[in-house]
């Protein structure tokens, strides 16, 4: 029987309820809050009071998206689920490396070393010193789907060994794999990667793709069986949407049932309980009525927010 593995405990897909698939709700310290003070996230009542606003709305459950050693902190993440009684799914796997630098652990692991380090975040509990110092302390809490970055154009040859770590931690535990596209390009070379190394398609799911507004990159993507996830609805300022057009383009092709949707709101700007916009709650207020206004039907709609991550983060059969 399959399911989802959130942080206090695993889930049946169908319980998930509407899904924000690529959010970053605790950034806790680490390399990225010195390279940007915004991204400074570690603040759970702070937190709490902006999830009050999205749940009041329906939202179930959140796909975060910051994985090891990089502002991760399982405790905090398990301390808001508490409180909100929100659903998280918490992250294993390596962002960019611009995340770590140049001394980072990451360089020094061979492909096997890092697929055991996701493996046990998975299986055994994510270490409550996020790996960020030579003791490891594992919590009860697991890690629901595995976090890797691609480069822009395709996987580096730094890319390419964690994800090639990540397909070998997927294969031994069935976690689903959530990759960043930077710049929304390289979708299509992560698929191949990940495929050569045994991840079926429908195991991953690509994020920030909407930024390539193409009708057929998206179609040539999500035709493999993969989602895209789409989370630029608020960036667009003036310009058209691009996020409205490529999800009703999947619809007219037929493609909406691979279409996931998130805010990927990493900064305090981004947050109301910070002074900032649109909110946490966007996607399921301005941005639902954008959608039903350029005639996204409600059945795509909950597609996207409901049936589509159930599916995307269940977790496969073990194939190891």
């Amino acid at each position: 029987m399959t399911f989802v593995r959130t942080v206090l405990g695993d889930v049946a897909p169908d319980s998930l309820g509407i899904t924000y698939s690529h959010e970053h709700l605790v950034i806790d310290g680490g390399r990225p809050v010195l390279l940007e003070p915004e991204f400074d996230l570690g603040d759970v009542d702070a937190m709490a009071a902006e999830v009050a606003g999205a749940t009041a709305l329906g939202l179930r459950t959140v796909i975060d998206a910051m994985p090891c050693d990089a502002g991760r902190n399982v405790g905090k993440l398990a301390e808001l689920s508490r409180r909100t009684g929100m659903n998280i799914v918490a992250p294993t796997g390596l962002h960019h490396d611009r995340y770590y630098g140049p001394a980072h652990w990451s360089h020094r692991l061979s492909e096997a070393d890092l697929a055991e380090l996701f493996t046990l975040d998975i299986t055994d509990g994510i270490d409550a010193n996020d790996y960020s110092g030579p003791v490891v302390a594992r919590t009860t809490y697991r890690a629901g789907v595995i976090k890797v970055a691609g480069s822009d154009g395709g996987p580096s040859p730094r890319d390419a060994r964690v994800m090639i770590a990540a397909a070998e931690a997927h294969r031994r535990t069935g976690a689903p794999i959530l990759t960043h596209c930077e710049h929304g390009t390289g979708a299509l070379e992560q698929i191949q990667l990940l495929g050569d190394h045994g991840v079926a398609p429908g195991h991953i799911a690509l994020s920030h793709v909407d930024k390539v507004v193409d009708r057929g990159y998206h179609r040539e993507l999500l035709s493999t069986g993969a989602f895209a996830e789409y989370d630029g609805a608020f960036r667009w300022g003036d310009a058209p949407n691009g996020t409205v057009q490529c999800i009703l383009w999947m619809a007219e092709d037929g493609l909406a049932d691979q279409v996931l949707l998130g805010s990927d709101a990493a900064r305090r700007r981004y947050y109301r309980v910070y002074g900032g916009e649109p909110g946490l709650d966007y996607l399921l207020g301005g941005f639902t009525t954008l959608l039903a206004e350029a005639g996204v039907t409600a059945e795509t709609r909950h597609r996207s927010f409901v049936t589509n991550p159930a599916r995307a983060f269940a977790f496969a059969p073990r194939s190891a």
